[in-house]
């Protein structure tokens, strides 16, 4: 190699270079080796981070109206313990099955303490603000797809099943069940992203 003369690696925005060759060739391998796997559209595989989403991707859950990807935070922040709280209280509004984003917004904006929806409503993460508690359809697909980005216990769900219950979603074995709202839990916030 002349005096002054580059080598250089380019892949998509990155760019590497240096008048070692062994420098740019050790730093190339560890760029691809730390890439996250992205599909052609642009859409990580299920499992993988989701760069600037807040989460992993859980996968394109059939939703109401559109499909929206699921996205998953993962860490230690991500999940903690609490009740479901509104013991002895029917919301209306929180009995979706489907729709954890509705269940979660009546349960926050209620006259009573619903702490798993509010710690998965004031959830950030990426910049967005717009986690939730999962609804116990989105919870049942999300075992099956990412069972293992889950703490293997109970995860609440938004899903209310009376003024005394509310299901779970067991990430060790894959049951929904519904049981009392006073119980603790643990809660992990997921929010949408439409394509």
């Amino acid at each position: 190699m002349q005096a002054n003369q580059l080598t250089t690696y380019t892949r998509g925005d990155l760019t590497i270079s240096s008048p070692d060759e062994g420098v740019v060739l050790k730093l190339a391998t560890l760029a691809i080796a730390a890439a996250p796997a992205i599909a052609a559209s642009g859409i990580p595989a299920i499992g993988e981070y989701w760069p600037g989403e807040g989460g992993i991707n859980g996968g394109l859950f059939p939703g109401g109206d559109k499909p929206y990807y699921l996205i998953v935070p993962t860490g230690s922040d991500a999940e903690a313990t609490h009740e479901w709280g509104g013991y002895r209280e029917e919301l209306s509004g929180a009995s979706s099955a489907w729709d954890g984003q509705a269940n979660t917004a009546d349960q926050v904006s209620s006259d009573t303490s619903h702490p798993a929806a509010q710690f998965c409503a004031a959830f950030e993460r990426d910049g967005h603000k717009d986690f939730y508690l999962m609804a116990r359809r989105e919870a049942s697909f999300l075992e099956i797809t990412v069972p293992e980005v889950f703490t293997h216990a109970y995860h609440w769900t938004s899903t209310l099943r009376s003024a005394y219950n509310a299901y779970f979603m067991d990430f060790e074995v894959g049951w929904l069940r519904s049981f009392g709202k006073y119980d603790e839990r643990l809660a992990r916030p997921v929010r949408r992203k439409f394509i």
